[in-house]
């Protein structure tokens, strides 16, 4: 299995508002960058996104260390939080419906073809990868969606 490092991050101005999302793929010296946006849309739906569109461009099964600065998403994979909505049929411990359902039904087969291991990493803090994917985000929603 080739081994993977991924970087995501989402933005939103307003939340909701216009958002982006940005992605960098590395596998040994090579690079590739993602990212993309919708007009009207929240940072968690964003940073969610980045996620799935990152692991939606492997071409086959990978060994994947997804690096992001979402509380949301890490927590959701490695707190055993989605596991458990699931089973709740998409309700959180407090019973109120979980949010974005949609992409987490998406992302959902994405982990079963790739070995995930989701790393967190204070956002804005200088980590040149997240930095860089916010920098794709931020520039996507201010060229496609003037504000």
């Amino acid at each position: 299995m080739k081994k993977i490092e991924i970087y995501t991050d989402g933005a939103c101005s307003g939340n909701p508002g216009a958002g982006g999302w940005g992605a960098v793929l590395v596998y040994g010296k090579r690079e590739k960058e993602l990212c993309g946006g919708e007009k009207e849309t929240t940072n968690n739906r964003m940073e969610l996104t980045a996620v799935i569109e990152a692991l939606s461009a492997l071409k086959e099964p990978c060994e994947v260390t997804l690096t992001t600065d979402s509380k949301y998403v890490c927590d959701a994979i490695n707190q055993g939080w989605l596991q458990s909505w699931i089973m709740k049929g998409w309700r959180k411990a407090d019973k109120k419906p979980v949010l974005n359902v949609d992409l987490w039904e998406r992302l959902l087969p994405l982990l079963d073809k790739h070995t995930v291991f989701f790393v967190w990493v204070k956002g804005h803090a200088g980590h040149s990868y997240n930095e860089r994917c916010d920098e794709l985000a931020v520039n996507f929603y201010k060229n496609n969606f003037k504000e």
